[in-house]
């Protein structure tokens, strides 16, 4: 009897190798799920021991994090009421004193008296010497220290000048190596050579700009000529010439250093 295949009949899989697809695919979706339950497990685990912990310390902590909040409240509390009314007080004391400054230097000839007064006080206000004393801290106690320094300057009483001009503590690009470079002078005036060179190279390096540097390289310079030191003095010329001769103590400069060739 003869025998023919239906169009389109496909022969049925071995029903083994069903089986054995079947079971490779639900092996491999136990591995993953195995795998996940273990990460979840481990979590769950470091959960509870921080859970755990956090219990045990919960009073450290509550202490840790009040006295951050008592400590950040008393640090607000502190510049509210105690900072800010001081340096308005401060700053409001040695305005007069700086207008008499302001005037000794304004003046055409030497006025000591205008000195003295800025030092000392007038007017019912304090002088900055007053002012450095009573509102030390503040910003305008600190400048006080600058202005009496500047104000002995003149008035050749070096040491002091030195005393106040040290205490001065400034990173403004203008006030610090002015300050320095005054102590360069005041060191200068009583012959401390060496010394006043030391503090006229920091001046010219503490805030690199056209105005200070080449006019604290060039005391600098000159005082090393006057001590004999031609090299040092001609590098330091050099570099004026070099780096600021569009500058007042450029404008000269190939006089000095022809003086040291």
């Amino acid at each position: 009897m003869a025998t023919y295949n239906k169009r389109g009949y496909k022969a049925p899989k071995p029903e083994e190798a069903k089986v054995e697809n079947e079971f490779d695919e639900v092996e491999a979706v136990d591995v993953q799920d195995s795998t996940t339950a273990e990460v979840f497990n481990t979590l769950d685990e470091k959960a509870s021991r921080t859970e755990e912990w956090v219990a045990k310390n919960q009073k450290v902590l509550l202490g840790i994090v009040g006295a951050i909040a008592i400590g950040t409240l008393g640090y607000l509390l502190f510049n509210r009421f105690v900072v800010e009314p001081k340096e308005e007080k401060a700053a409001n004391e040695i305005f007069q004193a700086q207008q008499y400054f302001q005037q000794a230097v304004d003046a055409t000839e030497k006025n000591d008296s205008l000195y003295n007064l800025a030092l000392k006080g007038g007017e019912g206000k304090l002088g900055f010497l007053g002012v450095a004393e009573q509102y030390e801290g503040t910003a305008a106690g600190n400048l006080a220290n600058y202005h009496a320094g500047m104000a002995y300057l003149n008035l050749g009483d070096f040491k002091n000048a030195i005393t106040y001009l040290e205490k001065f503590k400034s990173d403004d690009a203008i006030l610090k190596p002015i300050a320095l470079g005054a102590i360069g002078d005041a060191l200068s005036e009583t012959n401390k050579v060496d010394d006043a060179i030391a503090h006229y190279k920091k001046a010219a390096e503490a805030s690199e700009n056209d105005f200070t540097t080449p006019r604290y390289l060039l005391k600098a310079a000159q005082l090393y000529l006057t001590a004999g030191k031609k090299a040092e003095a001609h590098a330091l010329f050099v570099e004026i010439k070099e780096k600021y001769e569009t500058s007042k103590e450029g404008m000269n400069i190939d006089a000095f250093i022809a003086m040291t060739e």
